[in-house]
């Protein structure tokens, strides 16, 4: 699988204190204006979307994902890669 996170993003979707159920609903608006292959970078503070409902929506998908934690900003960079 291809390092998401070295790739340039199609677009950057800044959901920062944004709290479930909107990191994940914005996150599903904005894929579908993407086509096929374009890779989607969400920034985002919500433990509970960065650990558990963005990542188990690109499984159910069967989209790519990189979820990457910067522990010193207190957020996580994910990349969703549309198939």
């Amino acid at each position: 699988m291809a390092d998401l996170k070295s790739q340039t993003p199609t677009e950057t979707l800044d959901v920062l204190g944004r709290v479930c159920p909107y990191p994940l609903v914005l996150t599903k608006k904005q894929l579908e204006k993407l086509s096929s292959g374009s890779i989607l970078k969400i920034v985002c503070d919500a433990p509970a979307s960065a650990e558990d409902s963005l990542p188990r929506y690109a499984e159910k998908q069967g989209y790519a994902i990189e979820v990457v934690k910067l522990e010193d900003k207190g957020y996580w960079e994910i990349y969703i890669q549309k198939k």
